[in-house]
């Protein structure tokens, strides 16, 4: 065998809006060959009113309790009242506060700040910050609650049901990336499968490419492949959670974290995604779109791999050329002379391993008993 990179031979697409250079870096040095389509791009709201009231509101009447969700959220409310001259009032009021972090990221921002957390979550999630304060109790509690690009409905709503008075503060938001036709591309290419695995680090990532799958009408299609062949990895549980309500499982990382979810990636895609089987005296290892043939790496395109994966799968029975048609060109429209071609090709690209694909007269194609 070869010392192949982790990932070597697997497509693996990228939607994140910030980091994504750093993604897509983690991802090819461990051999991936990546595809990047940001779904969303973060617009920030220094200038907002309604960030700009909110803020105001706070220094007016200050919070008992204030939940900073994201780093860069805080960092940046904190850089917006600084520009109008509130910042030192908001940190006097915050001093006296119950100030509750999502994570490090978001304590790292508040001690940069000059203040210091009451408590952070060990799982960096919503749902243990709520907990503690209903167990608290919130009745007649004023509490600020940071957002991070959306509304947070399932937090702030079970606060105002608890009797706490609440104060969302928009930092940024979300919106769809300037230029959606990458994204129209990816979802064209999860559907068709040439996407091994789908990454999101948000949830409005998740949201906005349900969108536009449901514009182009490949929403049920999509969410199909998802579920199916094409491994969704998110960042963590916020993120994975529009996906999850759609029936759809996905893998994340203990930990929100880039590195932590590429970590993942390298775990569950090639488990999930390998298929091995010995063939006309050669080892085969399907990865992806491409093959290991004895430890040499073989590249192939989208036909030769749906050609080889269904001759694999079918375990030495054979296969007509219409059968062929049907999984490896699905719904377009193409003959059997296209599936001849892909045949002589595939066999072409496998080299000394060609004999591994048999032709059986009149009836089809079948993958070589191991002993051939």
């Amino acid at each position: 065998m070869t010392d192949l990179e982790p990932l070597a031979g697997f497509t693996v697409a990228v939607t994140a809006a910030r980091r994504s250079e750093e993604l897509t870096a983690l991802l090819t040095r461990r051999g991936a060959r990546v595809i990047e389509a940001p779904a969303i791009r973060i617009v920030p709201t220094h200038d907002d009113e309604q960030l700009l009231a909110a803020t105001r509101g706070c220094v007016t009447n200050p919070p008992d309790v204030v939940i900073a969700t994201t780093g860069i959220g805080f960092r940046g409310w904190m850089e917006a009242a600084d520009g109008w001259g509130l910042g030192e009032q908001l940190r006097s009021c915050f001093a006296s506060s119950e100030l509750l972090t999502r994570g490090p990221k978001a304590k790292g921002a508040v001690r940069a700040a000059g203040l210091a957390e009451t408590w952070s979550p060990d799982s960096e999630a919503s749902d243990e910050v709520l907990a503690r304060l209903l167990a608290e109790g919130v009745q007649g509690r004023r509490v600020a609650v940071q957002l991070h690009g959306e509304p947070l409905p399932e937090l702030t709503g079970a606060l105002r049901e608890a009797g706490a008075d609440v104060v969302e503060i928009p930092v940024y938001r979300w919106v769809p990336a300037a230029d959606l036709r990458p994204l129209r591309r990816l979802v064209e290419q999860v559907v068709s499968g040439q996407v091994d695995c789908i990454t999101f680090t948000s949830a409005p990532a998740v949201a906005s490419t349900l969108n536009v799958a449901r514009e182009d009408g490949r929403e049920k299609a999509f969410l199909a492949a998802l579920a199916g062949d094409v491994l969704p990895a998110c960042v963590g549980p916020v993120t994975a959670a529009p996906l999850e309500r759609r029936g759809v499982p996905t893998v994340q990382p203990a930990r929100a974290r880039l590195g932590a979810l590429v970590r993942t990636v390298v775990e569950q895609l090639p488990a999930r995604q390998t298929r091995t089987v010995h063939a006309a005296g050669h080892r085969l290892e399907l990865r992806g779109h491409s093959v290991l043939v004895d430890g040499r790496t073989v590249a192939l395109t989208m036909r030769q791999t749906g050609v080889l994966t269904a001759l694999i799968d079918s375990g030495g029975r054979v296969l007509s050329r219409p059968d062929l048609l049907k999984v490896a060109w699905r719904d377009e429209a193409a003959d059997e002379h296209a599936v001849e071609m892909t045949v002589a090709r595939l066999r072409t690209a496998l080299g000394p391993a060609s004999a591994v694909v048999q032709t059986v007269v009149k009836r089809g194609y079948r993958l070589a008993s191991a002993e051939t």
